[in-house]
């Protein structure tokens, strides 16, 4: 029977100092591959819950996206692998497909000290066909959303009875997601002797409760990570109900940051900021709960290759996401949850980068305010409107734009023959040439964007792997 969480004080962790690897009782193989991977010292959340997961204790970890908790349950449950066991040994759960491709990733890169570990995803939004072949060839590792592995429960085509280890990635946004019913199906499905490794960026009492019900005196790593103010420059704005869409555009003409990620409360506030934005000559997107998958991965890919300004969305949309140098964070609706303040503001001034985190406040926005106060344990820094002036008359446009060309993996189009493509033939400099992404039937790359059209052109009549194709450019102010 579960028990409920082990809370002596000994097993709350905070661990302060950077500590190497090789204390752990890991192979030298693992441990030859992390440095070779770069991954010199542990970070905070990695030194307090490696230990205890990899003695084989069931654990609660409360630790933010970025904070190096990939690799935090990734160890362990590749330690327990048997390679010649052709059979799905580790599951983890997510609430979204992008997180789940991101974990798959790391996985996998962790996974190289160990020869033919098979990592698979299995997520809605991708066809089921595909899905059962690889699972019929055998999988070690299963990544995927709570909806899609429970399709493949249903069906029979995936198959648990030899797992050792359960992950539950950022499980505090799979319950704001409504995945409560589909998480406790699956766990139902696990065998009952098996390790159960949870990770929430939040501790609500939701999370309580879900523990109590399938983990085995799990111990707690709770880190209350407060961020630096040399790291991330927090400014609190008060503003009136019908002057905070304009705030923000205010913020970003003064600020100019190249990419900003800004929050709102519903999905209708985004749709209506977004299209604020673009009234002022802003190149902004929408990502919330009414897109597809299809139109989620190109919000996604414009925003991340920096060819969208601002990514305006919901906490539930944007969890998962893991963008690298975002200068500014925008909360244009207060959060009602300080957690969810600090996760959110988390997503800026990661590791060496600093940032912005710029919040309006409104009359009704008391509480909120109170509440990240005690949190942070400090009066907020509070500015005016007044004080934002744009600081040129250029306006802000992001430095890319991104060309889509109809192919991708299933048609074997790999990066390097679209980079070669556009430094060959078509003559471009390589540092004209940003991030590409390659998914199943798409391939989307990055071009600055003084030379966009003429990539296009180039594209459009020259030839991507020795064969025609067909190229669009997609435009961030179009719907």
């Amino acid at each position: 029977m579960s028990t409920p969480p082990d809370t002596r004080p000994a097993d709350s962790v905070r661990a302060d100092a950077a500590e190497p690897f090789s204390r752990l009782a890991l192979p030298a193989a693992t441990l030859a591959n992390l440095t070779q991977l770069g991954y010199v010292a542990m970070t905070p959340i990695q030194a307090a819950s490696l230990p205890l997961a990899l003695a084989g204790e069931d654990l609660i970890a409360q630790a933010k996206t970025g904070s190096g908790k990939t690799a935090a349950f990734a160890l362990p449950l590749l330690s327990k692998l048997d390679a010649r066991r052709f059979a799905v040994q580790a599951l983890v759960l997510c609430p979204t497909r992008e997180l789940a491709d991101q974990v798959a990733l790391e996985v996998r890169r962790l996974a190289r000290a160990e020869e033919n570990i098979k990592v698979l995803t299995l997520c809605g939004g991708s066809p089921i066909g595909p899905q059962f072949a690889s699972l019929e060839h055998g999988a070690h590792v299963v990544i995927g959303t709570p909806g899609r592995v429970m399709d493949h429960l249903r069906r029979g085509t995936l198959k648990l009875a030899a797992l050792t280890t359960l992950v539950l990635d950022e499980a505090d946004r799979m319950l704001d997601m409504g995945f409560l019913e589909d998480i406790v199906t699956v766990v139902k499905q696990c065998p009952v002797e098996r390790q159960t490794l949870m990770f929430s960026a939040t501790y609500p009492e939701e999370i309580k409760i879900l523990s109590r019900q399938f983990m085995r005196s799990p111990k707690e790593v709770m880190l209350t990570e407060q961020h630096t103010a040399e790291k991330i420059r927090q400014r609190f704005y008060a503003v009136d109900e019908d002057e905070r869409l304009q705030a923000v555009s205010r913020l970003l003409l003064h600020f100019r940051p190249v990419r900003t990620l800004a929050f709102c409360n519903t999905k209708q506030r985004c749709r209506d900021l977004v299209e604020h934005l673009r009234a002022d000559g802003i190149v902004a997107l929408a990502l919330h709960g009414d897109l597809d998958q299809r139109e989620r991965d190109q919000v996604l890919v414009q925003f991340v290759n920096k060819s969208c300004s601002v990514l305006v969305a919901t906490d539930v949309a944007a969890r998962g996401l893991d963008i690298e140098a975002l200068e500014a964070v925008v909360n244009v609706d207060l959060t009602r949850d300080a957690e969810v303040h600090t996760h959110r503001i988390g997503r800026t001034g990661r590791v060496d980068e600093e940032g912005w985190a710029l919040t309006l406040v409104g009359p009704r926005d008391q509480y909120s305010l109170t509440r990240i106060e005690e949190l942070q344990g400090a009066p907020v820094d509070w500015h005016t409107l007044t004080e934002l002036v744009p600081k040129s008359r250029e306006p802000l446009v992001p430095p890319m734009v991104t060309l889509q060309i109809l192919g991708g993996r299933k048609e074997k189009i790999r990066k390097g023959d679209v980079l070669g493509a556009l430094t060959g033939e078509a003559g471009f400099d390589a540092s004209q040439i940003g991030k590409i992404t390659v998914n199943d039937s798409a391939t989307y790359v990055a071009v600055d964007r003084a030379i966009g059209d003429k990539a296009l052109r180039k594209l459009s009549t020259g030839r991507v792997k020795g064969r025609e194709v067909r190229v669009r450019m997609l435009r961030a102010n179009e719907d």
